[in-house]
């Protein structure tokens, strides 16, 4: 099989059978620094992609798709635009909804929350919340029973549970005999939800006509909300359906809502990546070494075949191709390695907290109390990819100084 001569040559240099058992230990130090900083790239940046999809599924749980709501008013004709809504082909369910904000109390504890007035027979179709409830049926959310369902971590705060009294606050007065006083209204606890993410520390779920009397909304709904076929097209869809309706409504989709979180996780995992490149770098310096004191090994070699007519390029290629070699083995092993290590990671971590009894992720710290993992093919490939440029560059100066090496002077140093 037909074999380019400087292939051939940086191949035999490589060959870790070699007598100089120096040059060989640096060359598999440095293979082994290319792997372990692919495998740390790769295993980090699965950790950051599953915490991310496992948010992401959280707040799906829990959050409409998109949302469609009047302009600082409430709706007040909204069967007619649910109605519309519903044609869209996209659109799996659509149902009214009614915020307000408000503040929970019992006893001493006092805590700011949002009320989200929902319709029960509604709940399935437009966001599973019954597969979120830790205690409780959505059934109790009766019209006129003032029934609500709240957040694992607001129920824990205020010391509540099932069948308990709190009492809502709402900002607005009332003025009457006895003076100025804000509006109070006595709830019961009949359901405690548990996504994992802020939701459960101030969100309150109830039946909408009770909102509705709460808020004095007057027969109209905040806004609608919609469930669609796919989460992921949001955005677009959000966008078609403020064309359709001449802008006349203010279209928000869950992924707006939470662009900060998302823009803050992805900047991190930018960051993280450049950082940990860095350290890949790093080990792609021990490549820079190793063949700088390869080229100084084969002054003698280098001499000869330049005598023989080698050009300067052909001497170059021999170096940088051993050294890409080395950069592909060291890649190779890092990217198995690092799949391997990705795609286990959650149960390694389990196995280590129930070895030593520790808990590397507390649930009353953390939302989410395991270490998740999403391996991505791109993220694969960019790494890969990453690691073999940086240690092609690595070969450079090297080769380049393997080229200048002057025949007659190699030859009379061996001599």
């Amino acid at each position: 099989m037909f074999r380019p001569f400087f292939l051939f040559i940086g191949a035999r240099y490589t060959n870790f059978k070699r007598r100089d058992h120096f040059i060989t230990f640096i060359s598999i130090v440095s293979m082994v620094g290319i792997a372990l900083g692919v495998m740390v790239l790769i295993t980090v940046l699965s950790v950051m992609n599953g915490f991310t999809k496992e948010i992401r599924s959280r707040i799906l749980s829990i959050t409409p798709h998109v949302m469609v709501a009047g302009w600082g008013e409430n709706l007040q004709n909204w069967p007619v635009l649910a109605d519309q809504l519903s044609k869209h082909k996209d659109v799996e369910a659509v149902g009214p909804y009614i915020d307000g904000q408000g503040m929970l109390t019992r006893g001493r504890e006092v805590r700011g929350i949002v009320v989200k007035g929902v319709d029960p027979k509604a709940i399935d179709a437009v966001f599973p919340l019954k597969s979120t409830l830790k205690v409780g049926k959505v059934d109790e959310l009766q019209e006129g029973s003032f029934h609500v369902i709240i957040g694992s971590h607001l129920a824990k705060t205020l010391g509540v549970n099932i069948g308990d009294t709190v009492t809502l606050v709402i900002p607005e007065v009332t003025v009457s005999m006895a003076g100025v006083a804000p509006r109070l209204k006595r709830l019961t606890v009949v359901g405690i939800f548990e996504v994992g993410y802020i939701y459960d520390s101030g969100f309150v779920f109830m039946n909408i006509q009770d909102a509705a009397k709460i808020f004095k909304t007057q027969g109209g709904v905040t806004g609608l909300q919609l469930r669609l076929d796919d989460p992921f097209a949001a955005p677009r869809i959000a966008k078609e359906i403020y064309n359709q309706t001449h802008g006349h409504y203010n279209v928000v989709d869950w992924t707006l809502l939470n662009s900060t979180y998302f823009s803050a996780v992805k900047m991190e995992k930018t960051m993280m990546f450049f950082t940990l490149i860095m350290i890949l770098a790093i080990a792609v310096f021990n490549l820079i070494s190793t063949l700088v004191m390869i080229v100084t090994d084969k002054r003698a070699d280098i001499g000869v075949l330049r005598a023989l007519g080698a050009s300067t390029r052909k001497i170059m290629a021999i170096f940088i191709s051993q050294g890409a070699i080395i950069g592909f083995i060291g890649t190779m092993l890092g990217v198995v390695a690092g799949v391997a290590l990705a795609l286990n990671v959650t149960d390694l971590v389990a196995a280590l907290e129930q070895t030593f009894r520790v808990k590397f992720l507390s649930a009353d710290v953390y939302f989410i109390s395991f270490l998740p993992s999403d391996l991505q093919t791109q993220d694969v490939l960019l790494i890969g990819v990453c690691a073999m440029v940086l240690s092609l560059l690595a070969t450079i100066h090297p080769a380049w100084r393997a080229a200048n090496v002057q025949p007659a002077e190699a030859l009379r140093h061996d001599a």
